[in-house]
């Protein structure tokens, strides 16, 4: 059993990562595929099937070379029975039954979180958590995700749901999520959110930067884009910088009150404006932390990038193989 790997996998709404991954969480091997979520995302599992199959085939590994499968989900995941449900961004609608069908099709066992827990165990591991026992993890991407470790263990809660930071409201008046809710975190800080407030409220800002006059004119801009121009010193993009850290501030106040972390990890594509970002996240923070806990949380960047779901992953299957092991 030592010396037996792990199948990490990390499914995204627009690829889904694979990743050979060994116990000490050293990647050998990785490759992706991209995610076909028409016909209400039926061809998903199949697909993650089919990637398994051929790479195991291509590389001569049987099942038993593999410790088990580790996978990460959006959505809301059932860890005991192994299903996914209302993962909305795969257009699933229904219960989806990951671990049979997975498990059934590869004859390895089969270990799954929600995507942003998962990440969120690979950056308290090996990343920027330091393997301290309470960690946050928000992951900033297409939509916002959360991870929550106390005391070493992922928090669940009751039906699994916990860490849905992307959906604390951050304005009770602000835009509709898609969630049904309104000012979800999600609406703004998310790299879909951040470019959608950029586009709303170019018009009125005073003055005339370069970056306002792109999005007026309907050029195509995304999130780095507005970051980038941020950091080029364009007053609209460091006014939307400012504001997109104040909300970010606000949901790291909240939730450093309750739970008291000694890191909360920014992680997600919209992470990569690394220091600049960070730093405006931190002064808001401090205005929303009560004292003693603003002076004992870090935040800070995460370290593993896009390796960060499928290292947790990987951890998933280390833990509860240890877990089993244990009982």
């Amino acid at each position: 059993m030592q010396n037996k790997n792990i199948i990490g996998v990390d499914l995204g709404g627009t690829t889904i990562k694979f990743a050979i991954v060994t116990r000490e969480g050293i990647i050998l091997d990785k490759w992706s595929i991209v995610t076909d979520i028409s016909d209400e995302g039926s061809h998903i599992t199949p697909s993650i099937i089919q990637s398994i199959t051929e790479h195991m085939k291509e590389n001569n590994l049987q099942a038993s070379d593999f410790l088990g499968i580790g996978m990460g989900s959006p959505g809301t995941v059932n860890k005991s029975k192994g299903t996914v449900i209302g993962a909305y961004n795969l257009n699933w609608k229904t219960e989806q039954p990951l671990q049979e069908m997975i498990e059934g099709a590869t004859n390895i066992p089969l270990f799954i979180d929600n995507d942003a827990n998962v990440a969120a165990l690979g950056e308290k591991w090996i990343g920027a958590g330091n393997d301290e026992p309470n960690v946050v993890f928000i992951t900033l991407g297409t939509g916002v995700g959360g991870g929550v470790i106390a005391n070493g263990d992922l928090i669940h809660g009751a039906i699994g749901a916990a860490g849905e930071i992307g959906h604390i409201t951050i304005d009770p008046h602000g835009y509709k999520c898609t969630c049904g809710k309104n000012g979800c975190l999600e609406t703004v800080a998310s790299a879909t959110g951040i470019v959608r407030v950029a586009k709303d409220k170019a018009a009125a800002f005073e003055q005339d930067t370069q970056l306002k006059r792109a999005i007026l004119a309907g050029e195509a801009v995304d999130a780095k884009a507005i970051m980038d121009a941020a950091k080029e010193g364009d007053a609209y993009g460091i006014a939307i910088t400012d504001e997109i850290s104040d909300y970010l501030g606000l949901a790291c106040g909240n939730i450093a009150n309750i739970l008291n972390p000694s890191t909360i990890v920014i992680g997600g594509g919209v992470s990569k404006a690394g220091e600049f970002l960070a730093e405006r996240v931190r002064k808001q923070f401090s205005v929303y932390a009560f004292p003693t806990i603003r002076e004992s949380t870090n935040i800070r960047i995460a370290e593993l990038g896009n390796d960060a779901g499928v290292i947790g992953a990987s951890s998933l299957v280390i833990n509860e193989s240890i877990h089993q092991s244990n009982h």
